[in-house]
């Protein structure tokens, strides 16, 4: 575990290597929120920037390499250096095109149509990552997930 809700996450991670999961704890139930891979940026945005307690958990799936910088850190050098300023930027960006993006998806998409989204966007979920933890991102059973895919 990377970061475990109700404590405070102190740092911006970037992923050399391996994948990572966010997850909630829903009534006894892990909810998938979000995948990262190679290249991305992961925090708890939410206790990152406010200094609360995190609501989220963040576990690594695999063998992963991350990078990591402190919030008081990362702001000295944003300071200094205003290039960097706008890296953090895009990183929040991304994060918050994401969250739109799972927000449409699970208010006005079919399970079926969030299913052929994924395949379409990122298929190195499918190849990657576990059809539980595939079916809990999507909002639906390991059942459904299968009756999905076999009509595809």
């Amino acid at each position: 575990m990377l970061i475990s809700e109700g404590r405070v996450c102190r740092h911006l991670y970037f992923v050399e290597t391996g994948s990572l999961r966010g997850f909630y704890n829903l009534d006894g139930k892990e909810v998938t929120h979000w995948f990262s891979f190679e290249n991305d940026f992961v925090t708890s945005f939410h206790s990152f920037i406010t200094g609360q307690p995190a609501v989220e958990n963040i576990q690594s799936m695999n063998g992963t390499i991350l990078w990591a910088i402190s919030k008081e850190s990362l702001t000295e050098l944003m300071d200094k250096y205003h290039e960097l300023e706008r890296l953090v930027r895009l990183a929040y960006e991304r994060y918050y095109i994401r969250l739109e993006e799972r927000f449409v998806n699970s208010h006005f998409k079919s399970a079926a149509e969030r299913y052929e989204q994924l395949l379409e966007h990122s298929p190195h979920i499918i190849e990657t990552v576990p059809l539980g933890y595939i079916a809990s991102y999507l909002g639906i059973s390991q059942e459904t997930l299968s009756r999905v895919r076999s009509r595809l």
